[in-house]
């Protein structure tokens, strides 16, 4: 769902250079790592980050991971940018891209990240949009180029639809899966952080499933 556009959001995007890159930043393929205070650590990646709930939280429960958080709506990856420049105290693992998905082996070198978290996606339900979904094969190609050997993607999602049709496209394309579970929050996993859609949906009682997907 796309927000109603707010035109002051123009501006005010750009009050954060040192987390958020507003133009397809080509140049730091591959050099990643380089724009955090500790590129030794691991480098995770979130599409879809929405205003930014999970990958804050994330970052202030692991300093120790670097996260790198991609959005296609301006009007929503602003109060994702807001939200981290305003942790106290300041985050220094997080970055933030304006971007589109489809994009990003334009962004990212081959083994460039070591987990991707594809959170609450777009379920695009009619048949004739199942291209579009994050899940798609095509898509977990793209993701095979970018994770290093042995790289994981973490989805959760509380369409049940869309967690059926994902399972078939990783199972189909060789990914191998564990921590499969269809009530997530029947046993948390720990260190985890739940997302703004999470939230509100389990809130009114919508059950949140969740798959591990490692890298064929």
């Amino acid at each position: 769902m796309r927000l109603r556009r707010k035109p002051w959001i123009d501006e005010a995007i750009k009050n954060f250079p040192d987390i958020l890159f507003l133009e397809e930043p080509t140049d730091k393929k591959g050099k990643w790592r380089e724009e955090y205070l500790h590129p030794e650590h691991p480098l995770h990646l979130e599409f879809g980050t929405g205003k930014g709930q999970f990958i804050s939280g994330m970052a202030a429960l692991h300093p120790d991971i670097n996260y790198l958080g991609m959005e296609v709506q301006e009007g929503v990856i602003y109060y994702a940018a807001k939200k981290t420049a305003e942790k106290d105290p300041p985050l220094t693992n997080v970055r933030l891209i304006l971007g589109d998905v489809s994009e990003i082996l334009n962004i990212f070198a081959p083994g460039e990240a070591d987990v991707i978290y594809l959170n609450f996606s777009d379920p695009w339900p009619k048949a004739r949009h199942a291209k579009r979904r994050l899940t798609y094969r095509e898509f977990l190609k793209r993701y095979q180029v970018i994770l290093k050997e042995g790289g994981e993607i973490r989805f959760k999602t509380d369409n049940k639809d869309l967690f059926d049709f994902s399972i078939e496209e990783f199972t189909a394309m060789g990914w191998i899966l564990s921590d499969i579970t269809y009530d997530l929050h029947a046993n948390p996993v720990a260190g985890d952080v739940q997302t703004e859609y999470e939230e509100k949906f389990s809130g009114k009682g919508n059950k949140v499933c969740r798959l591990v997907a490692r890298r064929p």
